[in-house]
């Protein structure tokens, strides 16, 4: 990726998942002229390779620096991400039910975590890469959250009651999944570095029949382009 950036921008805190939109939401960013510190979350997720997918996007975005913190949500359990619960496959992503891949409240959990670091690095700027139009229905991803939540940040730090105003950057909220991979490529990004798959296989190929790798695979079939994690 060209024109990597320098610590001197504004800082911002990136939640960093090593998926197709955080990647994206993150290179946005640091078009703006943002210095990015990428925080990624092992939450016990049903596999790591996410976390191996973070890694490599922090070193293709030249993060400043990249924290991660382990969480073992699966503790709770309480969805098919963090417990034996069967992922779904081939399920109707028009309905209004939200799946049991939802985790409860994990969203909150890690801006609250991004939050506290932001605070430390007098950063004013937390950097998501939610969507709300083709996604799987989770309730934390929805502009009403964040705009709650913005709420909270200013109501509930030492910063935001001294003047500073945090605000979360979203800029693929109101993106469809082919419009996110059509912005991702006009920035140079390289989607094979990427991780999206619910369920992946014991060699990390994505199942394909999951929520998340049928919106991916849509998207790209939408954009016109192979996707990189897919066979030939």
């Amino acid at each position: 990726m060209a024109d990597r950036p320098t610590d001197d921008g504004v800082p911002a805190v990136v939640l960093l998942s090593g998926g197709l939109d955080s990647y994206t939401a993150a290179a946005v960013a640091r078009r703006e002229g943002y210095s990015l510190n990428a925080l990624t979350i092992s939450y016990g997720q049903r596999h790591r390779q996410e976390i191996e997918s973070a890694r490599r996007v922090a070193r293709d975005l030249g993060i400043v620096r990249h924290v991660e913190i382990d969480l073992a949500l699966s503790q709770f359990g309480g969805s098919a991400l963090t417990s034996a619960i069967e992922v779904p496959k081939d399920r109707d992503l028009e309905t209004a039910e939200i799946p049991v891949t939802y985790v409860p409240a994990r969203n909150t959990i890690f801006l609250s975590l991004a939050l506290a670091w932001a605070e430390v690095l007098d950063a004013s700027t937390l950097v998501m890469g939610v969507n709300a139009i083709d996604y799987s229905g989770y309730p934390d991803c929805r502009p009403e959250f964040i705009d709650a939540f913005e709420r909270l940040a200013n109501t509930a730090t030492r910063a935001g009651v001294s003047g500073q105003r945090f605000r979360i950057l979203t800029p693929l909220i109101q993106l469809t999944k082919a419009q996110i991979i059509s912005l991702g490529l006009s920035l140079g990004l390289d989607y094979g570095l990427t991780h999206s798959c619910y369920d992946p296989g014991p060699d990390g190929r994505p199942c394909r029949r999951c929520d998340s790798c049928r919106l991916r695979e849509a998207g790209f079939a939408a954009v016109g382009t192979i996707d990189p994690l897919l066979p030939g």
